[in-house]
């Protein structure tokens, strides 16, 4: 949206001059009189409840719109844009930010409507489970491939000199390190990592390739089978860096101008040395002999293939999945079938025949893990069927969630098929059951319970495999008919586990579709039931936080507090809990469950004030850390009762004014840090609220408490917000059950709100006066109802805001902080922009009374006029003779048509008359007799 100096053009003819004020002499030569507030029905300290009330904006040219125009993007930042234009963070958000036209917002869209949505849950959640699950306490080693040599006259002058720049082991390569802890292991493979970041970014890129290619060889070594997925996703962290650095590479010398290229680029605006650049990659990775790094390294700059043919990607996936079936160790495939499926979704999700046909190659050679030379290889190791099959499960999971992804149900039917041709194998059940779709696992959930029955048991637990069917059960409902019957051939199995861990991660499960599903009875045996279980022998004591979740779920579909307790086995089961803190701490959940989002309106604002009253009472007298402590666990148990949020608030803001005043002022670095983390309370908590007129006034009044304490960018940040949010005001808010305009309270506020402008100090680096210009940016882009005149008031205010500012000295302080009167010093420079700013809100507020020159508006014209000539009379120097003769020229307009309250314009004479006899207002005396009182007749 452009500025305003630019909207209002040449009418920038009146200059203001703001007169000197010395404060001490004006409060002793002058006794204000009290004028009485007339609040009607509204009271300052009545709460303001907000809802939606949808209204159509008008846009510059008169016309309604429901979309925002393209100038409404601006009142998203206020901030970045200042009214004369020469803002540096305009400037340099202009630099970091193109425009972004039509053209590239539709493909653009075009683009994202093929790539992977926010429902695919990326490989990056999946990392820490697993580093955390697949660990070992025994030695690991790290050794280097052996060096090849080359020979004969077959091989070509350029591919030899390929060969020996990957051979040849210089210094920095890797070495052979054995003995290594688990941890060690980790340790020097965060190093090569970061040993790779350097060897490029010195321009070393033979070396970085050798890193990669020697990290690449350790996911070929199996001797630790039980560590192998936490390799595998240290080692491709450092192929996805890889990869990204290559990438990077190439687009970066695709640049035109400085312009780089679109997401959806062609390969025909890829300029020569760039393809050349990628050619030369992807021949030094054909160069590499040995199978396992030839495939990660390629698959890893797989991305590349965008730079030199429309096609390159979907030849290469099918190339590099006929690749895998050369490695011959089933675990080390189906890892790398599962890396080439990640950079496949990252890359061309929309190829899923090469997903597919991952799988299936996977499920031709699964029967190798049954061969002679796998199970040699655990004898070897001691490790049992059980545990190796578990380490394929990061893989296959992985494999089958891309596969799944936003596919359609007949997939599932076709997996099911596969599965039960491999004899119902537990693992690739238990897969498909986590990939695919909770809806279409729950519609066929008796087939999967067929399917269960008939699996072998020695290799994957029948009870994980229940688990797993009833986590789907939880996100989406069976067919009525078969709900009983699911329920109890899932139980039979689930009763007879032995092992007190293994039955409550199951039963954990199953309460949930207990509950869900069934009445009171039907809880109350499932309840039994696992009391019956984990009572023996203490073994509830290490299984507090499934139950705490039985309880969580229990009490979700339970929500009547009577209904709850006529469980027959809810108490007894509560009894479980003996351990002090954790009793404590189920009651508090019991108890916050009844305290939601569905109690009715009056229970909120009753049980509200009868909390709020509680919290007032709690002291921890001198000990204010405790008492901060206490506000933050109360936020937490009563965050659905934003009453409370507010009073909290209020209460870490006197508790941060407490501090300042035990410490009178002078802060130490202990209560520094104290008062800032009150500070970061409210600026938390504040977003959290919904009422808009309550966040206004709270960021407001958080912003002083933060300014007394001298956290000086702590307030900024809560300014900030409160500019940020008035564009989001809405044109009706609720008062007491009424539907009221808004502009009353909003000019309320802002009004406030340049109060405390005036004492706040300049950002050393965004600008002369960057808060108000905002301010001033979102009150032209709001959009005013066409009747008010509202935004004219405001920007009186802002007149006595900037003559106050103009000032030697402010009339008002904060304690221990240098407003500008002091950090500028009454600088030349400081004060031309301030004068600035004065003619342009004078240009729209002379604007705006030309537009009230129809009949219908003479009358809000006579007394805008009156208005804004008390406003020159108080704060204006009208010595200068424009100014003086500007003043005289509203006098005249607002007496024009017969409008003018003739008593208010006696006193107002009369006052000017007075004035004139004070010391250096003579000039008043001229001013009194230019200013001629019209009789209405």
């Amino acid at each position: 949206m452009p500025h305003i100096l630019i909207r209002i053009g040449l009418i920038l003819a009146w200059e203001w001059h703001a007169r000197s004020r010395n404060y001490v002499s004006e409060s002793e030569m002058c006794k204000l009189e009290s004028i009485p507030l007339d609040f009607g029905d509204y009271h300052p300290l009545k709460p303001i409840t907000v809802t939606e009330s949808k209204t159509k904006k008008m846009n510059r040219k008169g016309s309604t719109s429901s979309t925002s125009s393209s100038s409404s993007s601006s009142m998203l930042d206020p901030l970045s844009s200042v009214l004369d234009g020469t803002d540096p963070l305009s400037l340099f958000a202009a630099a970091a930010d193109p425009v972004t036209t039509d053209s590239t917002r539709k493909k653009r869209d075009k683009d994202d409507s093929s790539a992977v949505g926010s429902d695919f849950e990326p490989w990056s959640s999946k990392r820490g489970d697993i580093l955390a699950r697949y660990t070992t306490t025994e030695k690991l080693s790290i050794v280097s491939g052996r060096k090849a040599t080359t020979t004969g006259s077959a091989v070509s002058e350029k591919v030899r000199t390929r060969l020996e720049e990957l051979d040849d082991l210089e210094e920095g390569s890797q070495k052979e390190l054995l003995n290594l802890t688990q941890q060690d292991y980790m340790n020097r493979i965060e190093e090569l990592n970061q040993s790779l970041k350097d060897a490029w970014s010195s321009d070393q890129k033979v070396k970085a390739l050798k890193i990669v290619i020697q990290c690449s060889k350790l996911l070929s070594d199996t001797t630790v089978i039980q560590f192998y997925p936490s390799k595998f996703v240290l080692i491709t962290d450092i192929l996805d860096t890889f990869g990204k650095l290559v990438y990077e590479r190439i687009l970066s010398m695709c640049m035109d101008s400085r312009v780089s290229l679109p997401d959806n680029f062609s390969p025909e605006s890829v300029n020569d040395t760039a393809k050349e650049t990628c050619l030369n990659w992807f021949f030094k990775i054909a160069s590499i002999r040995e199978l396992i790094p030839r495939f990660y390294v390629e698959a890893a700059i797989l991305k590349c293939n965008k730079f030199l043919s429309k096609m390159g990607i979907s030849e290469c996936l099918p190339r590099l999945t006929s690749m895998i079936r050369g490695i011959g160790d089933p675990l080390v495939a189906v890892y790398a079938r599962a890396y080439l499926c990640r950079v496949g979704m990252e890359v061309a999700p929309q190829l899923k025949e090469s997903l597919n046909e991952n799988f299936f190659d996977f499920l031709l050679t699964f029967k190798q893990i049954h061969g002679d030379t796998v199970q040699n290889q655990l004898v070897v190791q001691c490790v049992e069927i059980p545990l190796y099959l578990t380490l394929y499960s990061p893989a296959i999971d992985w494999i089958l969630q891309c596969i799944a992804y936003r596919a359609p149900e007949v997939l599932l039917t076709e997996m099911m098929e596969r599965c039960k041709n491999l004899g119902n194998n537990a693992l690739l059940l238990n897969s498909i059951m986590s990939a695919f779709r909770a809806e279409f696992i729950a519609a066929r959930s008796m087939d999967f319970i067929g399917m269960i029955k008939e699996c072998d048991e020695s290799g994957f637990p029948k009870h994980l495999l229940f688990r797993s069917l009833g986590l789907n059960l939880a996100l989406a409902d069976p067919p009525e008919s078969d709900r009983l019957q699911i329920l109890n051939e899932a139980w039979k199995v689930i009763t007879k586990l032995k092992n007190p861990q293994d039955y409550i991660n199951c039963a954990e499960v199953w309460v949930e579709y207990t509950c869900r599903h069934f009445t009171k009875r039907e809880v109350n045996t499932v309840l039994a039931d696992v009391i019956k279980h984990m009572t023996p022998d203490r073994a509830f004591e290490d299984a507090y936080p499934q139950l705490q979740s039985i309880i969580q779920k229990v009490i979700t579909y339970i929500y009547d507090f009577s209904l709850l307790f006529s469980v027959e086995k809810f108490l007894p089961f509560l009894d479980m809990f003996q351990k002090e803190s954790v009793r404590v701490e189920v009651c508090k959940c019991i108890m916050e469950s009844f305290i939601n989002a569905l109690t009715l309106e009056d229970e909120k604002r009753m049980l509200a004030a009868l909390i709020n009253g509680f919290i007032k009472m709690v002291s921890f007298g001198r000990d204010f850390e405790q008492q901060l402590s206490f506000y933050v666990e109360a936020r937490s148990m009563f965050c659905n009762l934003e009453p409370v949020l507010v009073q909290l608030i209020h209460s870490v803001n006197q508790l941060a004014m407490e501090t300042r005043k035990v410490m009178k002022g002078n802060h130490s670095r202990k209560t520094a840090a104290f008062v800032r983390a009150c500070v970061a309370f409210c600026f938390i908590t504040i977003p959290s609220l919904s009422g808009i007129f309550t966040r206004l006034n709270l960021y407001l009044h958080s912003g002083q408490v933060a300014l007394a304490n001298q956290c000086l960018s702590q307030a900024d940040a809560f300014f900030k917000a409160a500019v940020s949010l008035v564009p989001e005001v809405p044109k009706m808010i609720n008062v007491d059950g009424k539907m009221r305009p808004s502009d009353t309270f909003l000019l309320e506020f802002l009004c406030n709100f340049f109060s405390t402008l005036l004492v706040v100090p300049d950002h050393p680096e965004q600008g002369v006066l960057f808060l108000v210009r905002g301010l001033l940016n979102v009150i032209q882009d709001y959009t005013w109802e066409d009747n008010s005149d509202d935004k004219v008031r405001i920007y009186t205010n802002v007149l006595h805001l900037l003559s106050a500012m103009t000032q030697e000295a402010y009339i008002y302080h904060v304690d221990k902080v240098d407003s500008n009167d002091t950090l500028y010093g009454g600088d030349s420079k400081f004060l031309t922009e301030i004068n600035k700013l004065c003619e342009t809100v004078i240009a729209q507020i002379l604007d705006h009374l030309k537009t009230l020159g129809k009949e219908e508006t003479l009358k809000r014209q006579s007394q805008l006029a009156l208005h804004f000539f008390n406003t020159i009379l108080a704060h204006g120097d009208l010595r200068n003779n424009k100014l003086n003769q500007l003043s005289v020229n509203l006098w005249n307009l607002a007496q024009k048509h017969g409008f003018a309250d003739t008593s208010t314009m006696v006193t107002t004479l009369e006052y000017i008359k007075k004035r004139s006899k004070q010391p250096e207002m003579s000039h008043f005396t001229d001013l009194a007799l230019r200013l001629p009182l019209q009789s209405r007749t």
